[in-house]
């Protein structure tokens, strides 16, 4: 049965310093010629409107944050198709010293549409394989909500530390790609620093069916319960694990004054996240890469 998806998927272009050849295609396929509106194909301009995200182009310092505030916006499920030779590998602008490359450097792909420029029938035949993502993410989904009954969260043992690490280094990941650091501390510990760290705080992780889909930590030092590294695992994001995690690493040190926690100043998404739960910035820090520490608190009274 067809679903909304696929009778009318909804679209936001980008053009990411491209040439503009691929962008006069993509607007040929919403013109009579090739209509993509008979595919129930809308162009919307706004990015909490659409499912599907179409960039043009090769990625730059100057755009890469646009194209993540772009993806971040939209709802999940969503897809991204990397339309044109540029957008998959930089093309022939690949060597500029401004010129990070692809798409996928920056936020995960979902289709590529090769060409130079991209034909308007690859275009559409793009845009129907995005929909068959979308519609895959969204059964996906779907049955994660109904196995979310099955969710335990309990304390991590030393022999899940190894599952733990990899969980981390998945998670972390989106967060490397928005500051583009891929040598930030969650992604370059070892097995033998996470053991170190197991000593001095309590681990929690979130099992579902089996499978580890989650893991926070937290200790006390006099009135303040520190929490750290809030991590899920990417397909299991924003059905409510990460609140069921904030809950119970709270609950560790139900008599503490307050809690703790920090993120950084593009991680926008957490910070939202985090202003959710309660949480408000107290204290900032300059950091010697360039990033801002921000430190989050929530007062115990707050939460009565």
């Amino acid at each position: 049965m067809a679903t909304s998806l696929s009778r009318s998927p909804w679209v936001i272009h980008y053009d990411a310093s491209s040439c503009n050849g691929c962008d006069i295609e993509i607007l040929a396929c919403l013109t009579p010629g090739f209509d993509a509106e008979r595919l129930g194909v809308i162009n919307t301009g706004n990015p909490k409107h659409a499912d599907i995200f179409l960039v043009t182009g090769s990625v730059n310092e100057q755009n890469k944050e646009v194209i993540q505030n772009i993806y971040h916006q939209m709802p999940d499920p969503k897809a991204v198709v990397a339309v044109g030779v540029c957008a998959l590998s930089g093309g022939i602008f690949a060597e500029c010293y401004n010129v990070s490359g692809g798409v996928d450097k920056i936020i995960p792909v979902d289709v590529v549409v090769p060409g130079c420029a991209a034909r308007p029938e690859s275009i559409i035949d793009g845009i129907i394989a995005a929909v068959g993502v979308l519609e895959e993410k969204q059964r996906t989904r779907r049955s994660m909500m109904a196995g979310l009954e099955s969710l335990i969260i309990e304390r991590t043992l030393p022999e899940d530390l190894q599952a733990i690490l990899e969980l981390q280094k998945m998670a972390y990941r989106s967060e490397a790609e928005i500051y583009g650091d891929f040598h930030l501390a969650p992604l370059t510990q070892t097995l033998d620093e996470l053991k170190i760290d197991f000593l001095d705080m309590i681990f929690l992780k979130a099992v579902m069916g089996g499978q580890l889909v989650g893991s926070i930590r937290t200790f006390r030092d006099n009135h303040c319960g520190y929490i750290n590294r809030l991590v899920i695992h990417p397909l299991f994001q924003n059905v409510g694990i990460g609140s069921r995690l904030m809950g119970a690493a709270e609950s560790v040190y139900p008599d503490a004054e307050r809690y703790e926690v920090f993120t950084h100043h593009k991680s926008k998404r957490n910070l939202f996240f985090l202003t959710r739960k309660g949480y408000g910035i107290y204290k900032t820090v300059r950091l010697p890469d360039g990033r801002d520490r921000l430190f989050m608190q929530k007062i115990r009274s707050q939460t009565r």
